[in-house]
This record gives structure tokens, C-alpha cells and sequence, in this order.
């Protein structure tokens, strides 16, 4: 199969360990390969505009999501299951980044970065899977929010749009409030989560580092400011304002420096 083959049949499985177990092998066959000294072939794929989805969680409006205290036990569960959904949708929006836009000609070092992404967030997944049946709960337990997919249908026609608002927005959140998290659990002496959250937090780094390199890169193919460009993509397709505190120190080591996101707040 060709990558992008791959990528959508990861996007059109509808179980979350099994999404992530196909995640994990298209990427250890494509990663093989590489090492191989091997250029295997992209593609192209009709990925469809939703990935497939398991029958649980129910998808809510984001303002029907129930809200619990964080400190509870059930608060922690709650805060677990929103992290593991939000890591389901990243295996699917980094997949389909490579099969949405095979007809843009990027360098093999793009399908390389979004392939171990993809590979790393189903890792993520199974994490908070784990961490969530060591307390008695389930992914699909609980109901979760319904808007993650929005800013992929928004950016369906538009690379540079998806690379500004996923990984440079969306995920650059997560380097925001995953401190919290960690701490959070800490105190809850939650050691399994809170191994499980740092992790995924070394990692995420990468992944808006990956947004922000391919972002550059587009930018200087049609010789185009970064910043500003940026600040218009973010405006056209981003739905409200960027929201401090920032991890300024994170942002910094995943390429995207203050002035990108400062004047993108109220």
C-alpha cells in the first residue's frame, strides 16, 4: 500500500485500540523502509471529510460536556477520558494531513514527521486508555466534546491553514495546560497518569515543531511573511481568540515565537 493508502484506512477504522494498532503498524512498515535507505511511494488517497468513530463516547456540543472538579476522583477520570479523546482525534488529523494533501508536493521529511506524530499519539491513546481502566473507567464512558474535528472540515482545501491551526494552535494549547495536568495528579499520587502525561508532553513538542517547520517552509515556497501570514490563517479559521497563560519557554522550543501568538489574544 502506498502511505497514503495507509493513512486513510487508519481513518476509516472506527475502534480506538484498533485504529492504533493499524497507526502503529503502517508506521513501523513506512519507518522500516526509510531506514532501509527506501523512497516508498505516497500516493493518493479520498480520505473521508469525518474519521470513522467507535458508537461511545456520545459527541456533545463543547458547552454540554459536563464539567466535574479536577480534584475529585471522578474529575480526574473526566480529565483522562477529555485527554485520551483529544489524543484519538490527533492520531486521525495527523494521518489525514497525509492523505488529505498528496497533491501539494512536500519532501519526504514531511510524510516523516506527520508518520511518527501519528505513531506517537496512538501511543498517547492507549496511555490514557491504560490509565483510565486502571481506575474502573473506559474510554466511551463518558461523553466528550464534539468540536475536534472542526478545525480539519474548516482547512479541508488548505494546507498551510491546517499546519497554523493544528499543530500551532491546537496542540501548542496542550504544552499550555499539561503542566497543570501533571501536577494535578501528582498531588493525587496518580503515578501511572502522571508518568503517562509526561510523556506525552516531552512528545507533543515535537509535533507543534513539526507545524511550525513545514509551516516555515511553505511560507518561503510562496515567498510569504510567517507571521503574518500566520495571524491571517489563524483569523480566517480559528473560531474565538488565543487564551493565555503560554508555555512561552515550550512554544520557544517548538519553533513558534511570542509574537506569533500575543496578538492573536482579546
Amino acid at each position: 500500500m502506498a502511505l497514503a493508502e495507509m493513512a486513510e484506512a487508519v481513518l476509516r477504522c472506527a475502534d480506538g485500540r484498533e485504529k492504533t494498532a493499524l497507526s502503529h503498524q503502517y508506521a513501523a512498515e513506512w519507518q522500516a523502509a526509510r531506514a532501509a535507505g527506501q523512497t516508498p511511494e505516497i500516493g493518493h488517497a479520498t480520505p473521508p471529510l469525518h474519521p470513522a468513530r467507535p458508537a461511545a463516547p456520545e459527541l456533545l456540543s463543547p458547552r454540554d460536556v459536563p464539567r466535574r472538579k479536577p480534584g475529585s476522583p471522578a474529575g480526574r477520570i473526566a480529565l483522562l477520558h477529555a485527554v485520551a479523546h483529544i489524543e484519538l482525534n490527533a492520531v486521525d488529523l495527523h494521518w489525514d494531513v497525509i492523505a488529505r494533501y498528496t497533491a501539494t508536493k512536500m519532501p519526504m521529511g514531511f510524510y516523516d514527521d506527520w508518520v511518527k506524530a501519528a505513531d506517537e499519539e496512538s501511543k498517547h491513546f492507549n496511555l490514557m486508555c491504560d490509565c483510565l481502566e486502571e481506575l474502573g473507567s473506559h474510554y466511551g464512558a463518558l461523553p466528550a466534546h464534539a468540536g475536534m474535528w472542526r478545525a480539519a472540515e474548516d482547512t479541508v482545501d488548505d494546507l498551510m491553514g491546517r499546519l497554523a491551526v493544528v499543530p500551532m494552535v491546537l496542540e501548542a494549547r496542550g504544552l499550555d495546560v499539561t503542566p497543570g495536568m501533571i501536577k494535578l495528579f501528582k498531588q493525587a499520587k496518580a503515578d501511572s497518569a502522571v508518568a503517562a502525561l509526561e510523556t506525552i508532553y516531552a512528545e507533543e513538542v515535537a509535533h507543534v515543531a513539526y507545524g511550525s517547520k513545514w509551516f516555515h517552509f511553505l511560507c518561503g515556497r510562496h515567498d510569504e511573511d510567517p507571521k503574518e501570514r500566520f495571524h491571517a490563517l489563524v483569523r480566517k479559521y480559528f473560531h474565538g481568540d488565543l487564551k493565555p497563560p503560554f508555555n512561552e519557554e515550550k512554544r520557544a522550543e517548538a519553533g513558534i515565537p511570542p509574537d506569533f501568538y500575543w496578538p492573536l489574544t482579546a
